[in-house]
């Protein structure tokens, strides 16, 4: 597989004049914050700029959490980043995710909660309907299976907001194995066990169906459900 040649490297998933689909590691940032640290728009940039291309452009089309690992899509013109941002907005592009969680979850289900972010401290709770500022969260699972106590979960959001899986399982009590935020009592040095593993959407110029799907690394607590991991 290709990667960006940066550091720390980015393996790229698929990559035309108009797209780049890449496999984000854990704990990096999706775009630039306060912290200075490196970030996937970035480093992008950087990557592109060794095509003779001394200002790149780079849409970042949605966002992952920093500890959250998997398939991000990056669109290389103006017009890709709108066509696909369109798509974003009418639910045509298509986001699984995978998560190992703690807990006993029903063998599938829909959940529906109001998310309140709280900006200075980089947090989500779940709040009334009627609280200013709640936003609506809706997401469904299927649980493929269940081994020594964690079960593998699919997850597919119908709403896009921050923190939203790892808010809605902990809150109905399947924290996710590695949250520290979200999850107690999770021992130091666990990487977060949620990433986003299937994307589909349409090309903005051919209008070709794209579907991309990642392997799980071979890591704890991946491998304990090797047999269902893609």
């Amino acid at each position: 597989m290709k990667h960006t040649q940066t550091h720390p490297e980015i393996p790229i998933v698929f990559e035309d004049p108009y797209l780049l689909v890449i496999n984000k590691p854990a704990n990096l940032l999706s775009q630039q914050d306060h912290t200075g640290d490196s970030d996937v728009v970035g480093l992008c940039k950087k990557y592109l700029t060794g095509d003779h291309n001394s200002n790149p452009y780079v849409g970042l089309v949605h966002r992952l959490d920093r500890p959250v690992s998997g398939l991000m899509l990056l669109a290389k013109t103006p017009q890709a980043a709108k066509n696909l941002a369109q798509q974003l907005r009418d639910r045509t592009m298509q986001k699984t995710y995978r998560a190992v969680v703690e807990g006993e979850p029903p063998p599938n289900g829909v959940f529906t909660h109001h998310l309140l972010k709280n900006r200075p401290r980089n947090i989500v709770r779940v709040v009334s309907p009627g609280q200013r500022n709640a936003k609506k969260a809706i997401l469904s699972f299927v649980t493929l299976t269940r081994r020594g106590g964690l079960n593998l979960l699919s997850v597919h959001l119908q709403t896009g907001r921050p923190h939203q899986i790892r808010v809605q399982l902990a809150h109905e009590g399947f924290p996710i194995w590695g949250d520290y935020k979200y999850g107690p009592d999770q021992p130091d040095g666990r990487p977060m066990a949620l990433r986003a593993a299937e994307l589909a959407f349409t090309h903005p110029a051919d209008n070709k169906e794209i579907r991309l799907e990642l392997q799980a690394p071979p890591d704890e607590p991946w491998v304990k459900f090797i047999s269902f991991n893609t």
